[in-house]
């Protein structure tokens, strides 16, 4: 049954300071026009500054979250962050295949913005080998990249190899985000058969907490909205250029980027160049 209104699930944890994770999320399908639902995974005591405790849900309450939603919403397309461990991927892998959900935007969070470790070293085969085959799209930064290829990611060279590589785990399309390399912000996406650059001026700002996950529940509200991978990507990278530019201060350390910018600021600053690249 087609929905009268765009769903898109986030599957992640919860920030408190509502910077990142399923805050960041339902802000980002809010912003689009995406009525969002969620499944919290991990509930984490976090400001600016960085975060002070994680406490992991079980993994029944986990399941029965996605059953409830799944026997009530079409969903259009869901984006999956911050699942800390093994058990919490098989958990979410499973009804997954369960409910034969579609339309996965999957950002491996492994690293909060101020250091702080997000997913369990031992868990990192798991996400390779159960979530990634699933994916439609993996947004991973550049040091989540280099784990998952065990490969140094220094230029765009050095993402393209990463690019395969995470293809050649399963994931139909790859996106490896450039806010950690390079003189300007250049996002790479690789489909299997082409590379497409999406690039931005860098803000020097430290209201940058979040943007991976904004970026992804941007692509995945595009994806909800039934716009092509290309599309998606390419209107995310503009929201996310548009919500750091736009950004106010706030907290004491790296701060939110703002998600409506767009209601006082109708006058939207170019974001970004895109071109394929056979």
């Amino acid at each position: 049954m087609k929905n009268s209104h765009p769903i898109a699930l986030t599957i992640a944890g919860s920030d408190s300071g509502a910077g990142a994770g399923v805050q960041a999320d339902l802000k980002t399908f809010a912003a689009f026009g995406v009525y969002g639902i969620s499944t919290l995974t991990a509930i984490t005591s976090q400001n600016t500054l960085g975060v002070q405790e994680v406490l992991e849900l079980p993994t029944q309450i986990i399941r029965t979250q996605l059953d409830a939603l799944t026997t009530d919403f079409n969903i259009n397309a869901i984006k999956i962050g911050m699942l800390s461990s093994t058990p919490i991927i098989e958990a979410v892998v499973s009804k997954i295949k369960e409910h034969k959900l579609k339309n996965l935007i999957i950002d491996p969070v492994m690293v909060a913005k101020g250091g702080d470790h997000l997913l369990r070293q031992d868990a990192v085969n798991s996400l390779s080998t159960s979530l990634l085959p699933l994916a439609l799209v993996v947004t991973p930064n550049a040091h989540e990249a280099e784990v998952l290829t065990r490969r140094k990611i220094t230029n765009l060279d050095d993402a393209r190899y990463a690019a395969r590589a995470i293809h050649d785990l399963g994931a139909r399309n790859v996106v490896i985000k450039g806010g950690h390399f390079g003189e300007n912000a250049t996002d790479l996406l690789f489909d299997g058969a082409d590379f497409s650059q999406f690039t931005s001026p860098r803000v020097i700002t430290k209201s940058t907490h979040g943007t991976g996950c904004t970026l992804s529940s941007a692509i995945a509200s595009g994806i909800a909205l039934e716009k092509s991978v290309y599309d998606s990507v390419s209107i995310a990278k503009s929201y996310v250029y548009n919500a750091i530019l736009n950004a106010v201060p706030i907290g004491h350390g790296h701060g939110p980027l703002n998600h409506f910018y767009h209601h006082k600021n109708q006058n939207v600053k170019i974001a970004h160049k895109a071109s394929t690249i056979g």
